[in-house]
Parts: structure tokens; sequence; C-alpha cells
């Protein structure tokens, strides 16, 4: 089962999740969806971060039937639809993928395409140091961000990695 989703090539809704005000507005407004699962559909493991949501259950069949109900709910009730895309069905061995990580039984990875992403920023952000464009606070600030990042995952030697990268993309 798969969510409908109208498609529109308007501008995205919402408010942007950087600001402080928007991740609580996103709580006020999402707690109507969370009382909806916890009471309603009565799942046992819920987890939320803005619109970020992962339901684990025993079965795949629980999970298979309380889809559509979450779709019709969000829709109706909120007026957001799932993406496609982001909707999956997975063994949880196989690693929960939620909020740039992969969450195993026994470790947390960074998800593969999220270690990309640091990597292109930071060295972008080595870039405008260099012509001047911002700050070395600044850029420190941002190296410690993403160090801070992999400290919620099992990636030492990453963290070494980035930060020996970032000290040779300096000496350029």
């Amino acid at each position: 089962m798969v969510c409908e989703r109208e498609s529109t090539r308007s501008a995205p809704k919402g408010i942007p999740i950087g600001n402080l005000t928007s991740q609580l507005f996103a709580n006020v407004y999402m707690n109507v969806f969370d009382q909806f699962v916890k009471h309603e559909l009565k799942v046992k493991y819920y987890a939320r971060y803005t619109d970020d949501f992962v339901v684990i259950a025993d079965t795949e069949e629980y999970l298979r039937n309380i889809l559509p109900l979450t779709c019709t709910f969000l829709k109706k009730r909120l007026k957001l639809d799932l993406h496609p895309d982001k909707i999956s069905i997975r063994k949880y061995g196989q690693g929960i993928d939620f909020l740039g990580y992969v969450v195993l039984p026994y470790h947390t990875r960074l998800r593969t395409k999220t270690k990309r992403r640091m990597l292109r920023k930071l060295k972008g952000q080595v870039e405008q140091y260099k012509q001047g464009k911002i700050s070395v606070t600044r850029l420190q600030e941002s190296l410690q961000s993403y160090l801070g990042v992999l400290l919620h995952a099992d990636a030492h030697q990453m963290s070494e990695d980035i930060e020996n990268m970032f000290w040779w993309w300096m000496g350029e």
C-alpha cells in the first residue's frame, strides 16, 4: 500500500526546520498525530522528530494495516502527505533509516548520503573561508557541529578522517 500523493508544482509548504521556533511549532502541530498513533493505533514503539517518524512493530502485517489509516489521518486532519519514496517496511536487522543515521540492533551508522553531504559542505565552507566569505570562528563551529553529529554514531574513524581532510584542505 502506498499513500496517494497529489502532484503539485507549487512552492513547498511549511516553515524551515532550522529555526528553533519552527521545531516548537512542529511539535504543537504534530501533537494530534502523536495522540492518534498512541491512542487510536495503539502503536507501542514510535518516534518522531519534526515531520519524520518511525514505527516499529513485531509484524509486517501490522505495519501494512496501519499505513492507510496513518495516510488518511495525516491527509484529513493535518493536510499532510507521506512521501511514497520515503515509506519503507524493513526487517529490524536491515536497520532503521532515521534522521541521517541507520540504526541497527547493536550499533548506529551514519547514512552514506549524509556522509557525502557533510564532506561536500565542509569542503565548501573551507573554500568560503579561504575567499574571506566566512570567519575562522564560523568555520571551526561548522567543523565541531559535524563532529558532534558523528558522536551519535559508531563513527570514530570517520571523525578522525574528517579532521585530517579538514586540515589538508586548509593547507592547500
